[in-house]
């Protein structure tokens, strides 16, 4: 693979010139939005990938000396970022997120364990967002289709993996680079990194028995008539409708709330005791880890704004579907200036 990072230079080596401005913009901006990406899947957290994107390409400019123009550009910044992340995961108080509790059953009825913002919680990342992945298409070696890996439920899952091995997945089995080239933007043996990644597909075994996430395909006219009947539904207050589109076992997720549910009763039960706290809704259709996503506005009662309420996140199976995850506030209103989304739902001049 010649995209993983070549060796590297003392800093104060002055036998070549050192890249200006310009040409530094050239070599690093293209590469700006896989390495958003990359810093996502190590974080969780759509905020901390931008924050981490940055530090990447300001450690990259000070340390432009050390780019020698041989290897590549995109390897050395993949190195820069890995390692920015390892250290920022070092550095907070927890190293992975969350959708929901570890062995926490699901609830029924009323939510009763409330919001826990204590707890870090997996967010979701904006499709315009992703990269266009012409240069950066996935090495030989990658065991995951990229469409598979920017699932929400699979980010999720590779949140449960230590730091080091959800470096080494995401490097070997997501971006395809070799074992090889992976210890050496890691550090320690080509040994090392195979030990880390058997460690870390058996952990997702458990997750995924077949070996890997359900395969998608490209948004298809089902999934199309599916977000429709789901935005009907939501702006007609339909409670029914809504819940004929679950399958009789999906899931639905609602951080940064505890609770979370399986089974249309359970999911119905749940909604019997909150769908009248506003007196409307209106949805604004988007996307979200490559997933069709609703943004919902919700007006309260005797009050005329639309404010940002939620944004779901959908996971069709079987022309119905099969996960719900919505975030709520103060997570889902904090989310929709990412999405392009206003906070307030402008009104149509009379």
């Amino acid at each position: 693979m010649t995209d993983a990072p070549g060796p590297l230079e003392p800093l104060g080596s002055t036998d070549r010139p050192i890249l200006d401005r310009p040409v530094f913009e050239r070599l690093t901006m293209a590469h700006r939005r896989e390495l958003k990406l990359h810093c996502y899947r190590m974080m969780g957290s759509l905020h901390e990938a931008d924050d981490l994107v940055q530090e990447t390409f300001l450690r990259a400019w000070r340390g432009r000396a050390q780019f020698d123009g041989r290897g590549s550009p995109r390897g050395w910044l993949y190195t820069i970022a890995t390692n920015a992340c390892l250290n920022a995961i070092k550095a907070r108080a927890t190293a992975h997120r969350i959708l929901e509790e570890p062995a926490r059953p699901p609830t029924e009825g009323r939510a009763a364990a409330g919001p826990a913002a204590e707890l870090s919680w997996l967010e979701p990342y904006p499709d315009t967002e992703l990269p266009d992945l012409v240069d950066g298409e996935p090495g030989p070696d990658a065991r995951y289709e990229t469409s598979e890996a920017i699932r929400l439920a699979f980010v999720a899952a590779i949140q449960l993996l230590p730091p080091r091995q959800r470096a080494a997945l995401l490097l070997c089995d997501v971006l395809g680079w070799s074992a090889q080239e992976t210890a050496q933007l890691l550090g320690g043996s080509t040994a090392s990194v195979n030990s880390a990644l058997q460690r870390a597909r058996a952990t997702l075994a458990k997750r995924y028995p077949t070996g890997r996430p359900v395969q998608q395909s490209q948004p298809s006219r089902d999934e199309s008539v599916l977000l429709e009947r789901y935005i009907r539904a939501w702006q007609a207050a339909n409670l029914d409708g809504f819940i004929e589109l679950l399958c009789d076992d999906a899931t639905y997720h609602m951080p940064p709330w505890r609770d979370w549910y399986q089974g249309r009763p359970a999911i119905r039960g749940f909604f019997d005791t909150v769908w009248d706290n506003f007196a409307g809704y209106r949805a604004v259709a988007t996307r979200a880890n490559g997933q069709p996503a609703v943004a919902i506005y919700a007006r309260r009662h005797q009050e005329p704004e639309w404010r940002a309420q939620s944004l779901h996140v959908i996971e069709p199976a079987d022309g119905g579907i099969a996960s719900l995850t919505v975030y709520v506030g103060p997570l889902g209103p904090d989310l929709f200036a990412a999405f392009g989304l206003p906070p307030v739902w402008p009104e149509p001049e009379a």
